[in-house]
């Protein structure tokens, strides 16, 4: 978590070339990854997180977070939640 916007603005914007740590680049890598296509996930993924310091908990923790966020915001699109609604 961070206040300063100048960070928040560039990880909006290309996160791959923020002024970030290595490690979080590797979770921003991952999580983009899960959520563009899952099924392209293995075990060598989760080795380059353990070698970015992350434990199993961790790894399970992102995981299970980036999913729900794209399982909410999926049943928010299909709803129409937030959306005008004379469409």
């Amino acid at each position: 978590m961070t206040l300063d916007e100048n960070l928040v603005r560039a990880i909006q914007e290309d996160y791959e070339h923020a002024p970030i740590a290595a490690a979080d680049r590797a979770m921003l890598d991952y999580v983009g990854r899960l959520t563009k296509d899952a099924t392209t996930i293995g075990p060598a993924d989760h080795e380059t997180l353990r070698r970015h310091g992350f434990d199993d908990r961790a790894i399970l923790q992102m995981t299970l977070i980036a999913a729900w966020f794209n399982y909410i915001n999926r049943v928010a699109d299909a709803l129409g939640v937030g959306r005008d609604r004379t469409r």
